[in-house]
């Protein structure tokens, strides 16, 4: 027969959620200041093809 679980404390619920909403957050914020980056075009870090490179490579 199986045995009744014990019961998880809110203290560890509260922890792992903040934890959690922590790494959204700042996943939010790289993507954010990544985004502005590329719109002022001071990227650094992130390739990607330009529209006349795109143009050239399929004629």
């Amino acid at each position: 027969m199986a045995a009744p679980k014990k019961k998880t404390s809110k203290q560890k619920t509260r922890s792992r959620k903040a934890t959690w909403k922590r790494k959204a957050a700042l996943q939010a914020e790289r993507a954010l200041s990544l985004g502005k980056s590329i719109l002022t075009n001071r990227n650094t870090g992130f390739m990607y093809p330009l529209a006349d490179e795109a143009d050239e490579d399929e004629e």
